[in-house]
C-alpha cells in the first residue's frame, strides 16, 4: 500500500489570499513543505505570509503544524511545514533562521537562481560558489535544525553546501541535467556530493525541468519523473531519492509571477510557453493518469523502494537534521 507522501516542496500563491484548503488535495497523513518566500521578499513579507498560512491552517481541522518530527506522523491530518526559496528574507541576519524555524520553516535555499549575499544561483554565468556568509548560513541551518537545500543554487554553490554541512543536505525539488539539460537541473557531481552527506534529492514534476511541458503531456510528465527516479537510483542509490513536486496550486498566478519578475528567472523558464505541472492527483494515481507508484512498479521497483521514494527517505534525513 502506498504511504501518504512526503512532499518536500510545493507552492501556494505567495499572497494573503491563498487558499490553504487547496492543500487538502493531498491525502491525510501527508507531510507538506510549502513555500513562504523567495528572492523578492523582505523579512517582513515572508513573516507575514508564514503567519497568515499558520493562522489559516490552525482554523481548520485538516492540518497539524510541524513543531517536531513527531508532528509529521499526522494520522488523520496533514502535517504542514514551510520553506524559504532564498536567503534574501533573512536580510543578512542569521538570527532570523531561528525566527523562521520557530514558525515552522524546516528547509531553506541559500540562493534562488541568481547570486546574492550567500552565493551563486543556477542562472548565473559566473559561478564562485558559497560566500563566507553562505558558509556561515549553512552552519547556522545545521545548528538550528533546518535543511540546507541546494535547489536553484549554482553547481559550485551546491557542491560547497555539501562540503560545509555537518548533516545531510537536500535538493528539495531538482531533476538531473544528464537527462534534460536545463540550468535548474543538477549535475551528477552535485547528486553524488549530496548523497555522500547522507542527503536526498527530490524529483519534481515541472514540465520545463522534465522536457515535457505540453499541456496535454500529463502521462508523459509522470513517466519523465520516473525516468529521473530510475536515473538517480542507479547513480546514487534509491535511498537518496524522494519527491518534491514543485506543484503550484495556482499555475496562472505563478506564470504571472514569472512575467512580473523576469529578472528572477530567464528565457529558460519561458521559451516553452506557460509552465505545466504534475498535480498531486496525477502523482498519486487519483486521475485517469497512471500514478507514479504504478509507473515505478511497472519498471521493477519493489513496494519498499516505492515507499522509500514517496516518504521514507526524506523522513529519515529529517530525523537526522531537525533538532526536535
Amino acid at each position: 500500500m502506498l504511504p501518504a507522501p512526503w512532499e518536500q516542496h510545493c507552492c501556494l500563491p505567495l499572497l494573503p489570499s491563498a487558499d490553504i484548503l487547496e492543500l487538502t488535495r493531498y491525502p491525510v497523513g501527508s507531510y507538506l513543505s510549502v513555500n513562504v518566500g523567495y528572492a523578492p521578499h523582505s523579512t517582513a513579507d515572508a513573516l507575514a505570509l508564514v503567519r497568515q498560512f499558520r493562522r489559516d491552517a490552525a482554523a481548520t481541522p485538516w492540518f497539524r503544524l510541524v513543531e517536531s518530527f513527531a508532528d509529521t506522523l499526522a494520522d488523520g491530518m496533514i502535517a504542514l511545514a514551510f520553506d524559504l526559496e532564498d536567503s534574501g528574507p533573512l536580510a543578512g541576519d542569521l538570527d532570523n533562521v531561528s525566527v523562521f524555524h520557530d514558525l515552522g520553516v524546516r528547509s531553506l535555499l541559500p540562493t534562488y537562481n541568481h547570486a546574492n549575499a550567500a552565493g551563486c544561483g543556477c542562472l548565473d554565468t559566473e559561478d564562485t560558489g558559497l560566500t563566507a556568509y553562505g558558509r556561515d548560513l549553512v552552519r547556522t541551518l545545521n545548528e538550528v535544525g533546518v535543511f540546507a537545500d541546494g535547489s536553484h543554487c549554482s553547481a559550485r554553490t551546491g557542491l560547497d553546501i555539501a562540503t560545509t554541512t555537518s548533516v545531510p543536505m537536500i535538493y528539495s525539488h531538482s531533476n538531473f541535467a544528464a537527462l534534460w539539460a536545463h540550468p535548474r537541473n543538477i549535475t551528477d557531481d552535485q547528486a553524488r556530493a549530496c548523497a555522500e552527506t547522507g542527503g536526498v534529492i527530490g524529483i519534481n514534476g515541472v514540465g520545463i525541468f522534465l522536457g515535457r511541458n505540453k499541456p496535454e503531456g500529463r502521462t508523459a510528465r509522470v513517466e519523465a519523473m520516473a525516468d529521473h527516479i530510475v536515473y538517480g537510483a542507479e547513480l546514487v542509490g534509491i535511498e537518496h531519492i524522494g519527491i518534491g513536486s514543485d506543484f503550484s496550486f495556482d499555475g496562472a498566478q505563478f506564470n504571472a509571477e514569472i512575467a512580473a519578475n523576469p529578472g528572477n528567472f530567464s528565457e529558460d523558464y519561458t521559451r516553452w510557453g506557460p509552465l505545466q505541472w504534475t498535480p498531486p492527483e496525477d502523482l498519486l494515481g487519483e486521475n485517469e493518469v497512471p500514478g507514479l507508484d504504478t509507473v515505478l512498479a511497472r519498471r521493477g521497483f519493489t513496494e519498499a523502494e516505492i515507499a522509500a521514494v514517496f516518504r521514507d527517505n526524506f523522513a529519515r534525513v529529517a530525523r537526522q537534521v531537525w533538532r526536535r
